[in-house]
């Protein structure tokens, strides 16, 4: 799927005939961003400038939004952008979208604590959730708001109450733990990253993220020593961190999380389109596990989410990895419901 995503990038770099040709044909797709004018927003909404399946691209964001969308607009590709800014035009925002969004939030800034930055972007997911609920209770819905092992659930509970919840429309966008999986297995295996596909499940933090080496492809023609694995799927685990401290506390990860963001929404507009096969992992209402949300490989079609797919043989070192992170994320799930009710 990434591969996909380059070669659509790259054609909408080209401006080559057969671009505007095929996205001619294409049938017309809103996408909404919410929190566009922000660090994950901002790349995100150029990406999905460039996308051939968008024909619609409506920026939201408190401030800030109109200069993104003239700067994005003037990219030469299908997509008509507009910017909206202040609650007041969310709902406007929102109206006939085919799939939403959530970057919205704050990165945790020094001296605050994980409660802090809960309360925060809890309260802003809530409330964007109750105006898509109103305004637009059909569109797929992509979550990228942290930490997305409560906020995936918050979603739910917004739905729920509003009467417009729908399992197969809600996501939690854990891609770029998958994207860094691929990355860091392909240099250690010594195979072409385009090539290489890991499944990643669990949730979308800490110890949580489980990337599945053991079903990685293709495989090296030595078997990755254990301490290898163990490394890889630490680094994994640890990515946001590893870049938080590259970038000494002044940001985070943004830009890879825009790219990831871009993949996952890519597919799901594949999906809506009705091409098959379209699989990638997300972190959705599940019954893989005793937990009632769970990252692991779905499959994306015309209602949104159409199967969600098994974990598959796991390692010993695996098996143990998914018995670890489940208290941790059953927390994290009911952390976030009872926000929901309680708020």
């Amino acid at each position: 799927m990434n591969y996909a995503m380059r070669r659509l990038v790259g054609s909408a770099l080209r401006g080559s005939r057969n671009y505007s040709t095929a996205a001619n044909a294409l049938p017309p797709r809103k996408v909404v961003v919410l929190g566009a004018a922000g660090g994950i927003g901002q790349p995100l909404a150029l990406l999905m400038k460039l996308n051939p399946y968008v024909s619609q691209l409506s920026l939201y964001d408190l401030a800030g939004t109109p200069g993104v969308a003239a700067d994005v607009s003037h990219v030469n590709t299908r997509a008509e952008v507009k910017g909206y800014m202040g609650e007041e035009q969310l709902g406007t925002a929102l109206e006939k979208a085919d799939l939403v969004i959530i970057p919205a939030g704050v990165p945790r800034k020094p001296g605050m604590t994980r409660d802090d930055l809960f309360n925060i972007n809890a309260g802003i997911v809530k409330s964007l959730c109750s105006a898509i609920a109103k305004y637009c209770p059909e569109a797929l819905v992509n979550m990228i708001s942290n930490p997305v092992n409560s906020t995936v659930p918050i979603a739910a509970e917004v739905f729920k109450k509003a009467g417009t919840y729908d399992e197969k429309k809600l996501f939690g966008v854990t891609m770029l733990d998958v994207v860094r999986a691929k990355t860091f297995y392909a240099a250690k295996a010594g195979v072409p990253v385009e090539m290489v596909n890991v499944p990643v499940v669990g949730g979308h933090a800490g110890i949580t993220i489980l990337p599945l080496f053991s079903q990685a492809t293709p495989q090296p023609n030595s078997p990755l020593p254990e301490e290898v694995i163990k490394a890889l799927t630490k680094r994994t685990q640890d990515g946001g961190t590893e870049v938080v401290e590259a970038k000494a506390g002044k940001g985070s990860a943004t830009l890879s999380m825009a790219y990831a963001g871009a993949v996952f929404a890519n597919a799901c507009l594949k999906g809506l389109n009705g091409e098959p096969d379209v699989v990638e992992c997300s972190f959705v209402q599940s019954k893989v596990t005793e937990l009632p949300f769970f990252a692991s490989k779905v499959r994306l079609g015309k209602n949104g989410l159409e199967e969600v797919m098994g974990l598959g043989p796991l390692s010993p070192f695996e098996q143990q990895g998914l018995e670890s992170l489940k208290p941790e994320l059953k927390a994290s799930i009911e952390k976030g419901i009872k926000f929901a009710i309680e708020n």
